[in-house]
Formats: C-alpha cells, sequence, structure tokens
C-alpha cells in the first residue's frame, strides 16, 4: 500500500503540472489510513506535493497517529484479532 500511495502522489503531482484532472484529496488520505502512510510521507517530500497545504497535512498526521495507535493495540492485545 505505500508503494502505491508513492506513485499516487507522483501521478497526481504529474498532474498538477499539466493542469489535468487529479487525484481528490480523499483518495489520497485513505490509502495513508490503509497503511500507506510511509510512502505518502516519502511522496510528499520526494515530489515536493502536498508539502503545505496546512488542512492536508493534519489529516495526513491524523492517519499516522491512528495507524500507531492500531499498530501499538495490536502489540498489546493480539489474542483479540
Amino acid at each position: 500500500m505505500s508503494v502505491f500511495a508513492f506513485v499516487v502522489y507522483g501521478i497526481d503531482k504529474f498532474k498538477a503540472k499539466r493542469d489535468k484532472a487529479r487525484v481528490p484529496e480523499s483518495t489520497l488520505h485513505i490509502y495513508s489510513v490503509l497503511g500507506g502512510w510511509p510512502g505518502a510521507v516519502l511522496g510528499q517530500h520526494v515530489f515536493r506535493h502536498k508539502t503545505v497545504k496546512q488542512p492536508f497535512k493534519k489529516h495526513l498526521y491524523i492517519s499516522i497517529v491512528m495507524n500507531m495507535l492500531c499498530l501499538l493495540f495490536y502489540l498489546i492485545y493480539p489474542h483479540i484479532l
């Protein structure tokens, strides 16, 4: 999922430069929530894309925290899942 998120950030940046139809921000956030946040963060820095837009960054950081909390929960209570 991380590799996929990275590629989608690159595609969105490519489309943004050419004034084409863009990837919706909600789609980018879904990829992050589903575990692709490392690729999303890397894609932001490599492509210099969505790095200034504050509401977007806030939502990305929320998805990272959600993923970390889920991982922590799994590590503490592996028998539940």
